[in-house]
């Protein structure tokens, strides 16, 4: 380590944000332009290059933290990109968009506040764009096989850049009308802007890559064809199957789910629509669902205009401190986190009943009502015990003219055509089946990403793309081992206690 001892001489600080009101007037990312490179050497700094690294375990990239950690504290970027890029093919998302599991297994935050891994890995990502670290990396020759991928999130494009580097011709199918998946359409343009994503298809394309949009299998090819027509096939399809919400009035108009509601911004921001048809303007907003999806619809009423907006978590508020009976150090603790987003709602006082900033903790919906016309006007929640009992008395009512729910997902959409064209077996939780090689009951298929392992972290999904590229390239090779990383097998699961 560069400073032995930085990480008692120098404090933890963050990537500053932009101020709330002026923020929520674009949607442009929430942190202050060029804030992060003139504090990030003294951060990782505070690394201390500790002999067993849990933040490596934490990580199911397995990134390789507190060497390019050292690299960046002692000014040398392109050594730090390339042991960055050596593990993770989409630092530039995952910087922005991962929840950081590897600063809950930083072996400094048993004590103190962690080393800022997540910040540290953006500017490494971001300083590679800029001077030129990471270009296109084309095969040097091609095997002569052909790999089919469907879906363009996070895992269907990292084993799609991971089998183009290894020589084969890959093709990813891509139903909606660009790539990306949940980065393009789901992920607010206010946690990252898509030109990051335009940029690494750019570099894929550069590779060899290929992308057919505007193509569901199982409708516009047919699953028999593609599996036909290609040696392999991954099928990276995602968790599009959302988790209902069954209580009276469900029915009513105004009531939508979070996928529904989310891409309509993101096309408003992408210039296909000038206003969301969906839009939260003037609208009282409640957001059912305490994670990611509901914080993410959360920003996007803020900045949509909203009258107000309320998030309901049916868990208890957590504490503000590791509870170490529970979530024992280096698991990744369960406490109260406040995101951009709750930060906006917060200063902005869009939600007055709140427990804290838009969130109403330990809150079970009972029913939603509406007027003559069938529009719903008002939801009508309870609060419950950790058993999730209601709670004598304790039931409100909210003014509600536009409902979201976002209560997760339960794998991919089994209604496509494509599962059953093919005869995939499912998970009893609903995910695609599959062997320790990724390898589905169906010769030459395989799954990775949401769809197999279920809704997860964008990390998880790029650890995931990586493993089944390796599995791919070892069946189309005939190798006893592939040439590429597996990080992960497909029964691993996040560290627990």
């Amino acid at each position: 380590m560069a400073d032995p001892k930085g990480f008692m001489t120098t404090p933890r600080q963050e990537y500053p944000r932009r101020p709330v009101r002026e923020r929520i007037r674009d949607w442009n990312e929430v942190y202050v332009p060029g804030a992060l490179l003139p504090i990030i050497e003294k951060q990782a700094d505070r690394c201390m290059d500790c002999g067993i690294p849990f933040c490596h375990d934490a990580c199911p990239l397995g990134n390789l933290i507190p060497e390019w950690n050292d690299l960046v504290s002692r000014d040398d970027w392109r050594a730090a990109s390339d042991r960055l890029h050596a593990t993770n093919n989409f630092p530039e998302f995952t910087g922005r968009l991962c929840p950081a599991p590897c600063e809950a297994g930083c072996v400094l935050a048993i004590n103190q506040p962690a080393v800022t891994i997540k910040n540290v890995e953006v500017a490494i990502a971001d300083r590679a764009w800029e001077d030129g670290f990471a270009p296109p990396r084309p095969p040097d020759r091609l095997s002569g096989r052909t790999v089919a991928v469907v879906g363009s999130g996070p895992a269907g494009l990292a084993a799609a850049q991971q089998l183009t580097r290894a020589g084969h011709t890959v093709a990813v199918y891509e139903r909606a009308d660009r790539i990306g998946g949940l980065l393009r359409y789901g992920i607010p343009a206010f946690k990252m802007e898509k030109r990051h994503l335009d940029r690494r298809l750019a570099q894929m394309r550069a590779e060899g890559t290929k992308f057919r949009t505007s193509t569901t299998i199982g409708t516009d090819i047919g699953a028999a064809e593609l599996k036909a027509r290609y040696d392999a096939v991954i099928l990276a399809l995602g968790a599009t199957a959302w988790r209902e919400l069954d209580v009276p009035g469900r029915r009513l108009s105004g009531i939508h789910q979070a996928m529904e509601y989310l891409p309509l911004a993101d096309r408003v921001c992408e210039g296909d629509l000038e206003v969301s048809p969906l839009s939260a303007a003037g609208r009282h907003v409640v957001i059912v669902g305490g994670g990611d999806t509901g914080a993410d619809c959360l920003g996007t009423a803020v900045r949509e205009g909203a009258a107000s907006v309320t998030q309901l978590d049916i868990y208890a508020q957590p504490g503000t401190e590791r509870d170490e009976d529970a979530d024992p150090w280096p698991t990744y603790p369960k406490i109260y986190r406040l995101s951009a987003a709750h930060e906006e709602a917060g200063a902005l006082g869009t939600a007055p009943a709140a427990d804290a900033d838009a969130r109403l903790f330990a809150a079970s919906t009972l029913r939603f009502d509406g007027d003559a016309d069938g529009r719903v006007r008002s939801l009508h929640l309870v609060e419950v015990d950790e058993r999730r009992r209601p709670v004598p008395d304790s039931g409100r009512t909210l003014p509600a003219d536009l409902v979201l729910l976002a209560l997760g997902f339960s794998g991919p959409d089994p209604h496509d055509g494509l599962i059953d064209q093919l005869g995939l077996e499912l998970e009893p939780r609903g995910t695609i089946a599959r062997g320790t090689d990724f390898g589905t009951n169906v010769p030459g298929v395989y799954a990775a990403g949401d769809a197999a392992r279920g809704q997860s972290l964008v990390v998880w999904a790029i650890a995931e793309g990586r493993a089944v590229a390796a599995a791919v390239d070892r069946a189309l090779s005939g190798a006893a081992r592939s040439r590429l990383p597996a990080p992960i097998g497909p029964y691993d699961r996040p560290m627990t206690a």
